[in-house]
């Protein structure tokens, strides 16, 4: 990490100096004050905040940094985790990490301006993470394999639940199973297409590659993906990588007077809570968004605390049937 006396260094000032021009303090000339400031820049210094290590004070504060608020899936999450850091006394700010590194959930990484953080937006640098890990800084990360010290990893199986949910079809009876997936950099996602294959194989069926079609997890991509798989021949069954991405589909199906479960079956994964209402309602992978969110702050305030923790902790998903999935003649 880039210190004062690395910049007062490469900039040939006294490090008091450097300090006087990041706080806008002292008589320094207009060109030592460029030059500093032109090093600080180079180097990609930033001045700690208020829980810097010199003079580090708690902010009886965490953050959970999402990728986008607007998102159904993480209230479960986030509810999870607030109930533990009340239970606390702790405030909790949850921001989004929109904007990258421009984004404020960077900022308070980067500063250490909480005590703590539970990160679950995808977008955030790996090596910016282990960069604060490595000073103490306590972070648990969710649905993410990172492995640094100081960073705790909470996942709920999602090559278990692609697994499931592939196998789910199969065992109705459905031959043909095209899969709509979530983002490309997206681990979680990643996880689910590998348990689609697993199953797929395991059953000796071959995916058919018109039959992947990828998106963001939005309710419009699984549109749009939903049109583009009505361009060809129609699988069986679709399994859509999340549920906002299935109601997408859903509309797309009904405008083509596909009906859903007697000409196409559809599966979704996520469980949010508008599932049950859709028409028909969506049969659908369950993850425990609650509990890992209570789990995630538990681990979190243990770190805090000082106290043992393990490297690595996993939740099972469920399957919660509905309406969306016929049974097939199996004979």
């Amino acid at each position: 990490m880039i210190t004062i006396k690395d910049v007062a260094k490469m900039a040939g000032v006294a490090s008091s100096t450097v300090s006087c021009v990041l706080n806008d303090k002292g008589n320094v000339s207009e060109s030592t004050r460029r030059r500093v400031l032109a090093v600080a820049n180079e180097l990609n210094y930033v001045k700690n905040g208020p829980a810097s290590e010199l003079k580090r004070k708690t902010t009886h504060t965490i953050d959970v940094i999402v990728h986008d608020m607007s998102s159904p899936y993480f209230s479960d999450l986030v509810t999870g985790i607030e109930s533990i850091a009340l239970s606390h006394g702790y405030d909790l700010i949850v921001c989004s990490s929109l904007g990258g590194e421009r984004s404020t959930a960077h900022r308070y990484i980067r500063e250490r301006r909480i005590d703590g953080a539970i990160v679950i937006a995808q977008n955030i640098q790996d090596q910016l993470l282990r960069e604060a890990s490595e000073s103490g800084f306590p972070i648990v990360v969710m649905d993410r394999d990172l492995d640094a010290p100081h960073i705790v990893k909470v996942l709920m199986s999602d090559k278990q639940g692609g697994y499931l949910a592939t196998r789910y079809l199969i065992d109705k009876g459905h031959r043909t199973i095209a899969y709509i997936s979530g983002p490309t950099d997206s681990e979680c996602n990643l996880h689910r297409y590998q348990g689609y294959l697993k199953a797929l194989n395991e059953a000796g069926m071959e995916e058919k590659q018109e039959w992947k079609i990828g998106g963001q997890y939005v309710k419009e991509d699984g549109y749009h993906a939903a049109k583009k798989l009505l361009e060809g021949e129609l699988p069986s069954a679709v399994f859509f990588a999340n549920d906002e991405m299935a109601f997408g589909g859903l509309d797309a199906f009904r405008e083509h007077g596909i009906s859903i479960p007697e000409q196409l079956s559809v599966i979704g994964f996520d469980n949010i809570p508008a599932s049950p209402y859709v028409h028909p309602p969506l049969t659908t992978f369950r993850q425990p968004k609650s509990d890992a969110g209570q789990l995630a702050g538990h681990v979190l305030f243990q770190m805090l605390n000082g106290e043992p923790v393990e490297s690595l902790y996993t939740l099972d998903i469920q399957c919660v049937e509905r309406d969306s999935v016929r049974l097939l003649n199996l004979s």
